[in-house]
């Protein structure tokens, strides 16, 4: 499965996304709005993480999912 079924659910994911980042806000929810990018982008600036880290962190997170 790709990363297009978690911006085609967002609505749904974002319980979820907020549940294992709790600093990312619901403004920030809304602006990323299922983009990859730009949720590791707000994972970076919210907890000071490098690049690679936050994308490390998204994948450990997405493979986990039960879809």
């Amino acid at each position: 499965m790709d990363w297009n079924r978690v911006e085609g659910n967002w609505m749904q994911v974002k319980g979820k996304i907020k549940e294992q980042w709790g600093k990312l806000t619901d403004d920030d929810l809304d602006v990323i709005a299922g983009k990859r990018d730009q949720l590791e982008g707000k994972i970076q600036e919210r907890y000071g993480k490098a690049k690679d880290e936050a994308r490390r962190e998204v994948d450990d997170w997405y493979n986990t999912q039960t879809w």
